[in-house]
């Protein structure tokens, strides 16, 4: 996730990073530009056509176009905000569960093993949602080592099976008061819904009809609009039109990165960093 300074307009407009969406979308601004420079040197030029009030319907398919791409980047941008929230509560909950853990349990060995196995879990979550999860990457422990964890099943589920199991054998060891156990199972349910809910955004895209209809739409609006425009604007219509087509096209590429937030790009959750506060957070909590 890029860390900026939303005060500093010089600054980024004029700021060119791997995700701007100017450098992704040249090649096509400049396939846009030569098709309508051809497009109007042949309509006035050549075929010496003309058309009367040609922009009206461009004007008309516009404004629908724009209430699409509106619903389409509002959309997105509600399972982005969605994610973060999820990975808000991963944060809490991993506190609050170290907490918890740090005053009830009086074996040390156990304090231990959560330890490690919180921030372990966080990690396999983040990995999860982004392909198959290392496990070599995970922190190994007493009776968890990495031959543990089956890397071709789900991960986070093998740790939190763990922590169950270890939830057990502080009941059989130090018999506690049936509330106290009931004052984990919230932390622990939660990061299993948690997961299910990312899971949930990620399998899930925007349908599929919806999605190739507002291509073929900002295609045909672009490719037909040099054709009307040519007899109003002239030659002008080689920047008007590629100027349009960024425009449109920028609101689309960027509704595409931020509806699957969980991944490596630079508009994507900083999920690297979260689960390092966790690990920080749970190993000052804790303590080793």
């Amino acid at each position: 996730m890029v860390l900026y300074n939303p005060k500093d307009w010089w600054k980024l407009i004029f700021a060119f990073r791997k995700s701007d969406t100017f450098r992704r979308s040249l090649p096509g601004i400049l396939g846009v530009a030569a098709y309508a420079t051809a497009t109007v040197w042949v309509e006035k030029e050549i075929l010496h056509l003309e058309f009367v009030n040609t922009t009206v319907i461009h004007s008309l398919v516009g404004f629908v176009l724009s209430l699409l791409l509106v619903f389409r980047t509002n959309s997105a941008y509600d399972r982005w905000w969605e994610g973060r929230k999820i990975w808000g509560s991963f944060v809490n909950n991993s506190r609050n569960l170290a907490l918890k853990v740090s005053v009830l349990m009086q074996s040390k060995e156990l304090r231990e093993r959560f330890r490690i196995l919180i921030p372990n879990y966080i990690y396999a979550a983040k990995e999860h949602l982004r392909g198959p999860v290392d496990i070599r990457e995970l922190e190994p422990c007493d009776k968890y080592p990495v031959t543990y964890y089956n890397r071709q099943g789900h991960v986070p589920s093998q740790v939190m099976k763990a922590m169950y199991s270890e939830i057990e054998v502080w009941k059989q060891s130090e018999n506690p008061e049936p509330e106290r156990l009931l004052y984990l199972n919230n932390e622990l349910q939660s990061f299993t819904d948690n997961i299910g809910a990312c899971e949930r955004i990620k399998k899930t895209p925007i349908p599929y009809s919806y999605n190739i209809f507002l291509k073929k739409v900002i295609f045909l609006y672009i490719f037909t609009m040099p054709i009307g425009f040519a007899q109003q604007f002239s030659y002008w219509t080689a920047l008007i039109v590629p100027l349009l087509f960024y425009i449109f096209i920028s609101i689309e590429m960027i509704a595409e990165e931020i509806e699957d937030p969980f991944g490596k790009d630079e508009n994507d959750l900083p999920t690297d960093a979260i689960y390092e506060t966790i690990r920080e957070n749970v190993d000052e909590i804790i303590g080793r």
